[in-house]
């Protein structure tokens, strides 16, 4: 359980979402559904659960596949991008900066909440993600 303190500090606190390349997607996504009963979307599928931390209100996790082609995880080659939940992004991002981590872009925002990507050490894109709701 996060000290209550540390309520306030920016960090990552769980995976929203998980974005993977592969060679046919809505082919792949049919699979999940007749064979593992996933409840898919031309988007992916999103599984709702209840913050333990705010009792009665609900979060998700994206599970999504792409086309192979896709340049969505530029400047990286990998074929995955994980988006991770934060709060407090405003505020990491600029130690982000000031640590030299490879900032992507800027801090942008949506109907879903605020957004930044950043290139970890290996390479991989990471998104950044603070549900405002």
């Amino acid at each position: 359980m996060p000290n209550q303190s540390d309520s306030n500090t920016p960090k990552i606190t769980g995976i929203g979402g998980v974005f993977f390349k592969c060679k046919d997607p809505k082919q792949l996504k049919e699979w999940y559904k007749l064979h593992l009963n996933m409840d898919v979307t031309p988007y992916g599928a999103n599984f709702e659960w209840n913050s333990l931390e705010q009792p009665g209100k609900k979060g998700s996790t994206t599970w999504s596949p792409l086309n192979e082609k896709t340049k969505y995880f530029e400047p990286s080659a990998k074929d995955f991008m994980i988006n991770y939940r934060v709060v407090g992004l405003k505020n990491l991002y600029p130690k982000l900066v000031a640590d030299g981590v490879q900032v992507l872009d800027s801090i942008s925002g949506d109907q879903y909440g605020l957004f930044l990507h950043v290139l970890d050490p290996e390479g991989n894109k990471i998104e950044l993600w603070e549900d405002l709701n």
